[in-house]
């Protein structure tokens, strides 16, 4: 008689960060964020992180931890952890029982990175039709020599608009940047004296020097050139050498300080010297597009902190996040006037 070989076990299905519910074991790869080294009131060390995986995240913390377990950890990076949840105030945490570093995996890397919703040729397409509206030629030329370079247009398509903050998942630049375009094409009817090309010229490259700045492959992280010098400063060379090779390919004449406007949005779009700014925006169009880019910015941190996309599988019934340190506050879940 012939032996049937066993039945091979199936692989138990990957719980996310959505699915789980109070008092539930969980065991996986996961992302880490800002894991930080507490102290408990009695003095003693205790580890406090996000653990992340592409549906969400969960606060998390081991109440007992060496330093020397600590600085094993990477402050932002990926881990095997296991442990429980547990409610706390209305929130879920993670209450870890053991925790290591890995390098996942590319299966493991899909389950632990985030990505847009929207394909990015999608948004591209998009993007593309409002830049073709420019008006300008200069404007055109600029615009037509960045979107000719197939590599950092790829690259844009790819990245992240930040490491951990807003829109931190693949294809976050292009969402955040075609967001930004389409609330100026929005809001510029009711500002007639801005320069419409200036704005949009701004917004789309305000943020291009991310595209050198994060790494992307394993997760999140800054390359060596974002560490030392970072997109601001490197979104404003791009510019300049863009510029030269407009007018070379074009030659079309970039006017008089158009250039140099064009840098100072990039280099104060962050608004002010404590939140990265090189200089505090100066021009009308400057503190237009600094403005927009805080609102969509904050915007998308508080919608995915109090309302995100995917609904968890539990709701305990909490009113508040848990404080999130980028905006500084709790934020309120509910909204009133919705029905049920």
């Amino acid at each position: 008689m012939t032996q049937l070989p066993l039945p091979t076990p199936s692989k138990p299905a990957r719980r996310y960060i959505r699915d789980l519910g109070p008092a539930e074991r969980f065991s996986g790869a996961f992302a880490i964020a800002n894991a930080q080294l507490g102290a408990t009131r009695a003095g003693k060390p205790y580890l406090r992180c996000l653990l992340a995986d592409r549906t969400g995240d969960l606060p998390a913390r081991k109440w007992t931890i060496s330093e020397e377990e600590f600085s094993r950890l990477p402050t932002d990076g990926f881990v095997w952890a296991e442990g429980e949840t547990q409610p706390f105030q209305g929130e879920l945490q993670l209450i870890v029982q053991a925790i290591d570093p890995i390098d996942p995996s590319p299966d493991q890397l899909r389950d632990l990175v985030p990505c847009s919703e929207r394909p990015p040729e999608e948004m591209f397409a998009d993007l593309r039709r409002i830049l073709g509206s420019l008006s300008h030629p200069a404007a055109q030329a600029l615009a037509q020599t960045y979107l000719a370079d197939e590599n950092l247009m790829s690259l844009f398509l790819q990245a992240p608009a930040a490491k951990a903050l807003h829109h931190a998942f693949l294809g976050g630049l292009c969402e955040h940047t075609l967001q930004l375009l389409n609330l100026a094409e929005a809001m510029l009817p009711l500002y007639p004296k801005l320069n419409r090309d200036i704005v949009l010229l701004g917004l789309f490259l305000h943020d291009l020097g991310k595209t050198r700045e994060l790494s992307w492959e394993k997760g999140f992280s800054y390359t060596d050139r974002g560490e030392l010098v970072g997109h601001i400063v490197e979104g404003a060379i791009m510019l300049h050498d863009k510029a030269q090779q407009a007018m070379r390919a074009t030659g079309v004449r970039m006017p008089g300080s158009f250039i140099t406007v064009l840098q100072h949005i990039i280099v104060s779009h962050h608004g002010e010297p404590q939140f990265g700014a090189a200089k505090i925006p100066a021009t009308p169009e400057a503190i237009f597009v600094s403005l927009l880019d805080n609102l969509d910015a904050k915007c998308n941190m508080a919608i995915g902190a109090a309302r995100p996309d995917q609904a968890r599988a539990f709701d305990l019934g909490g009113n508040f996040t848990e404080k999130n340190w980028a905006l500084n506050t709790k934020l309120y879940r509910p909204d009133p006037l919705a029905e049920g």
